[in-house]
């Protein structure tokens, strides 16, 4: 099967700051996000031949992209698939640009969440906040509490040292969020205020859990050979998966709940194009789903960083830390930066595009294997999942 490995470049990203933005419209944030992506790649909208734009609940039609950028009637495909939506777009993208039907497009995602009043993404009825979402299955803060339960048990950890190996997460997490200007979240915290702060769903805390958030990210995307006319530091897509889930946790008496089996297949399908046989040794970063800290945990096994029911002794050792073997979410990931969902997967791959670049600032990494990793994962443990993976590189990596 023909891929997108080395067909592919991105020359140009950009990120509004994830925030409460109550006095922002959905349309400024995408001009925001997109015109510090055109000037980042030296174009202009009039350049751009056709766009993907990636909402789960703001906005179902492309004028949404279309009219805040004047973007002349061109083709918009407006991509929804729940937290992995931005990663689905990117790839699309990515496969009409590696097949020659455009030479110059746009990737968009923003959401405006705040607005609703509520806590959960894309309820804007408190009816159906208490109706058709009642079931606590469905709530994705329950879901992964079970999740970690289910962890903990199979793997032999105790409780109270299984909440300390994700306050860890948390920890770290905030320390790279503190860094980066556009977090919504830029505070460090302790492990004592990760361990003593209110509990949301047993065993996860309020440190466990990621924000609900506005904000808009965009990538400017090109083919390979033409990448060197707009930048000599451009970076290439060098592996992608997608993979959607079936309900397998509701069908299969046998499903031990103790990883994301989308996370599995959407990374083994960007190993394989991308070459990467040894994960752990493969990447300088990787910016992961961790919508909880037990997700994160899980996909350190998922994506092969560590063995299976290892993963805290990799924590332990600060294997995942800014100056670890190797880092995760240096920016802070979900946990700082804020979940607007559609925007959320663009947002991982302007922080592996500037990392590669040598322009993350304080929290930048030393790039030696010249690749990064990005994921997305919507959906919910204990039904299916929508999981995207994409690898970026510097030429020859």
């Amino acid at each position: 099967m023909a891929g997108v490995k080395d067909k592919v470049a991105i020359i140009g990203v950009g990120c509004t700051k994830f925030d409460e933005h109550w006095d922002k419209s959905l349309s400024d944030l995408i001009v925001e996000a997109c015109y510090e992506a055109f000037d980042d790649a030296g174009v202009e909208p009039k350049d751009i031949q056709a766009a993907w734009w990636s909402t789960a609940w703001s906005g179902e039609l492309g004028i949404k992209l279309a009219y805040p950028l004047k973007l002349n009637f061109i083709p918009i495909t407006r991509i929804e698939n729940r937290c992995a939506s931005g990663h689905n777009a990117f790839i699309d993208a990515c496969y009409a640009v590696a097949c020659g039907a455009y030479d110059l497009v746009l990737v968009c995602g923003a959401e405006k969440l705040k607005d609703t009043g509520l806590p959960i993404p894309g309820v804007s009825d408190p009816v159906e906040l208490y109706t058709s979402r009642v079931n606590p299955r469905f709530l994705a803060v329950s879901a992964y509490a079970q999740l970690a339960l289910r962890y903990f048990h199979h793997y032999g950890i105790q409780i109270e040292e299984g909440r300390r190996i994700l306050a860890k997460i948390a920890v770290k997490n905030h320390y790279n969020g503190s860094m980066n200007p556009k977090a919504q979240f830029q505070r460090k915290i302790t492990l004592e205020e990760a361990l003593n702060a209110p509990i949301i769903a047993w065993p996860l805390g309020l440190y466990d859990c990621c924000g609900i958030t506005d904000g808009a990210a965009a990538a400017i995307i090109t083919r390979a050979d033409l990448a060197k006319n707009y930048r000599d530091d451009y970076v290439l897509v060098k592996g992608v998966g997608l993979s959607c889930g079936m309900y397998h946790p509701q069908v299969q008496d046998d499903w031990s709940v103790t990883y994301v089996r989308e996370n599995v297949a959407a990374s083994q399908m960007a190993y394989k194009e991308a070459g990467i046989k040894d994960p752990r040794k493969a990447f300088d970063l990787a910016i992961v789903h961790d919508c909880f800290t037990i997700h994160e945990l899980v996909i350190y096994e998922d994506f092969g960083f560590s063995p299976r029911g290892r993963a805290k002794e990799d924590v332990e050792a600060g294997t995942f830390e800014l100056k670890g073997e190797l880092p995760v979410n240096t920016d802070g990931g979900l946990k700082c930066c804020g979940h607007p969902v559609g925007a959320s997967g663009i947002r991982t791959m302007y922080e592996v595009y500037k990392q590669l670049q040598g322009k993350a600032g304080q929290r930048q990494v030393e790039i030696k294997n010249q690749r990064g990793l990005t994921h997305t994962c919507g959906g919910n443990p204990l039904e299916s999942h929508a999981a995207g993976v994409v690898i970026l590189g510097l030429r020859g990596a």
